[in-house]
């Protein structure tokens, strides 16, 4: 109903002003807010709508990602085993684990296998649970023991439907976070598509479904979220302790799911570091966010039991470190513009002193060797010094572990997003700098951040999160190609938040003396919904095509060995090899192995080495010692590492046991002049001769295209 007043106020213009004067003075039960009802009603159907499409969109991308993994492999239609090869490398080791708790006669004798596990490595029992992250597995173990459902899912399928739901889970993050940091649904559906359409340098679940990212990606997303709202000004208390848990929840599964849980975090760490530096994030929510992650850190350090890795992170160490230097410098943030920056470098610096004392004193005390191959590798990969370490060299050689190849950003360029990111990312550095800069200035005006004006885009301080967030994990990213997948997620929802963004469009529009409100509503919602309709336009077909697209699984070799070992070979028997086949032994066989492809331990690094002299220039005797000094009775060689040609000279797997052996590699090429020539020929190579010397402690007892198997002699 509207008002006889409400009325006349409309009628006339020439009394407005004085009629909303008197207006304000009127009780609120003697209008009716119209206006406010009808702007009530559109932000729960906005909100319904928007949130409708998250989840529906969540759920497409689960379904397309698991139909892309069946057509890959006509997963329902093929055997068991070849279901269990095509976990490749160690997710087949991790699966391995889920299988073993499903078998175990009862629950408690599964978590004793685990805990007091003596097949994963040969003549050593170790921890399971704190020596790998594998508790998601334990749990789907457990849920598929007690639920009801065994005679409506194999364990397979319950597995690999759980990951992909993930999945499902990550893409609604994703696609919150841009409509938190936009304020409008239409840029959540924008970074939703921008995921699919970039899938290869998005996601690589469907063809590595166990792996430990693919497990943690969607927590770190909610995080992600999580922490963009909380981050935001004058929330209620009551939103402000739900969120506060939401992120403790998520951090706290995203450190349990991956083991390089603290490097990530470490980088969030060191965004916070910054934006509080800067006076860009309030001091108390930067505070909450480092507890949270030491909290979360430690508990899972002790479902762990008490992992070394964990208690010695550089993430510990950094957020003790900060916390501390804080309390010694309490007036950091008053002073001149030259003052500011002066402490703000000596807080620097004593913050970097004190963590890398910490945590050189952890490690001395924990006597802590897990994590030393990765800061070689790091060492040696940004040009401190060349090496001759294997285990630095085996990263060091890996495409993985390169640097972000060019190809990328043209496919990221194919779908606008590269574009969109570049454009979004220049306007809000540019923002962020002057705030910095105001900020240092002024430090008597706490709250300049939130009056700059034309600036505002840079002084929310969710945006600034989510800015310094994405650019430190671009230069993770670009270093090492491995990690692209935490970057270009984000930046699928950096690029739709910023182009839905009437900030950035107020700020660019101001820029250029174009600036009109109704010019900011047309460039905020034109723009988003042209990109959306090109991306449909373009990529729809050949996602149609992908999805007709039928493939099979096709491995006989690595199938007949699998069934050969499960056949002919006693239960206990201890096998010899690469990691990554081994990995897929221990999943299909059951057999015990001596070594396998999770990394993080020193003693398994050195006895991988020694494992993997069956491809250096090694005298068949010293090469049987090696074996058997870990209880092996069968070496299984691979023709495709013997005469590998994937990689270049110098980093083929023999070159780098010849270099780390002092000896010179083979074919045309250089080599250190400090290298020499070995005194015996290739094991790998010349075992398949049947010479004497090499059938005294070697037995070939199968064989095919891809594999040769040896059976050890107990004699000698």
């Amino acid at each position: 109903m509207i008002s006889i007043r409400q009325r006349k106020g409309i009628q006339t213009t020439e009394v407005s002003e004085d009629y909303v004067a008197q207006e304000e003075n009127v009780k609120l039960e003697n209008k009716l807010p119209s206006s406010c009802t009808n702007r009530r009603l559109w932000t729960i159907l906005s909100f319904t709508v928007g949130g409708t499409v998250a989840l529906c969109t969540g759920l497409l991308t689960s379904v397309y990602l698991a139909t892309l993994h069946e057509n890959d492999l006509w997963f329902s239609n093929i055997k068991e085993v070849e279901r269990e090869i095509s976990f490749r490398t160690e997710c087949g080791l991790y699966y391995s684990y889920y299988k073993q708790m499903l078998q175990a006669p009862t629950l408690t004798q599964g978590f004793h296998g685990l805990i007091y596990d003596n097949k994963t490595e040969s003549m050593r029992t170790i921890n399971l649970l704190q020596r790998m992250n594998i508790y998601q597995e334990v749990f789907l173990s457990i849920l598929y023991r007690v639920l009801p459902i065994q005679k409506y899912i194999e364990p397979v399928y319950f597995y690999i439907y759980t990951l992909f739901g993930l999945q499902a889970m990550y893409v609604t993050a994703l696609y919150i976070t841009s409509w938190l940091l936009s304020g409008t649904w239409l840029s959540g559906l924008l970074a939703a598509f921008w995921y699919v359409t970039n899938r290869i340098d998005t996601t690589r679940v469907e063809f590595t479904i166990p792996l430990r990212e693919n497990w943690a990606l969607p927590f770190f997303a909610i995080q992600i979220a999580a922490i963009t709202y909380f981050l935001r000004p004058n929330l209620q208390p009551l939103s402000q302790r739900l969120t506060l848990l939401a992120i403790f929840i998520s951090t706290f599964l995203f450190s349990l799911t991956w083991q390089f849980n603290q490097f990530m975090m470490l980088m969030q760490a060191l965004v916070l570091f910054i934006l509080d530096s800067l006076d860009m994030l309030p001091a108390v929510k930067v505070t909450w966010l480092y507890g949270i992650q030491l909290t979360g850190l430690f508990l899972v350090c002790i479902l762990q039991f008490f992992n070394s890795m964990i208690l010695g992170s550089l993430l510990i160490s950094f957020n003790l470190s900060v916390l501390i230097a804080r309390k010694l410098q309490k007036n950091l943030k008053t002073g001149s513009f030259l003052n500011r920056l002066g402490k703000l470098l000596l807080h620097l610096f004593v913050v970097l002193c004190l963590t890398l004392f910490l945590n050189n004193i952890i490690k001395k005390i924990l006597n802590l060797k897990s994590d030393e191959h990765i800061f070689k590798f790091l060492k040696a990969k940004f040009g401190f010094g060349a090496t001759r370490d294997f285990d630095a060299n085996l990263y060091l050689c890996e495409e993985a572990f390169g640097l972000l190849p060019f190809n990328t950003f043209e496919r990221l360029s194919d779908t606008l997003l590269f574009y969109a990111y570049i454009f979004v990312l220049s306007i809000t550095v540019i923002a962020a700098l002057a705030v910095a800069f105001r900020n240092l200035s002024d430090s008597t005006n706490q709250q300049s951040m939130y009056k700059m004006g034309e600036y505002r885009i840079g002084l929310k301080p969710e945006t600034a999160y989510n800015l310094i967030h994405t650019i430190l994990f671009g230069f993770l990213a670009l270093s090492t190609m491995r990690m692209k997948y935490l970057w270009t997620s984000h930046m699928c929802v950096f690029a739709s938040f910023g182009l839905c963004s009437p900030e950035i469009w107020e700020l660019l529009l101001k820029l250029i003396h174009l600036y009109n409100p109704k010019r900011i509503c047309i460039m905020r919602y034109s723009i988003p919904i042209l990109i959306l309709l090109y991306l449909c336009y373009k990529f729809w077909p050949g996602m149609m095509d992908e999805l007709s697209e039928l493939r099979e699984f096709y491995d006989p070799d690595t199938v007949e060995l699998m069934n050969w070992i499960n056949s002919k070979t006693p239960r206990k028997a201890v096998f010899a090899g690469s990691m990554q086949l081994l990995a897929g032994v221990k999943l299909c066989t059951g057999r015990t192995l001596t070594n396998h492809p999770h990394y993080e331990d020193n003693s398994l690094r050195e006895r991988t080495k020694a494992v993997y002299q069956i491809y250096a220039k090694r005298a068949p005797e010293e090469v049987h010692a090696l074996l058997r000094s870990f209880g092996t009775d069968y070496v299984i060689l691979e023709d495709s590492i013997c005469y590998e040609r994937r990689h270049r000279r110098g980093c083929r797997l023999r070159d780098l046991l010849d270099i780390a052996n002092g000896h010179m590699m083979d074919g045309p090429g250089k080599n250190d002049p400090d290298l020499k020539l070995a005194g015996h020929p290739r094991f790998c190579e010349e075992i398949k001769r049947n010479l004497p010397p090499y059938t005294a402690y070697f037995t070939r007892v199968f064989q095919n295209k891809t594999f040769h198997v040896y059976k050890l002699s107990r004699n000698k």
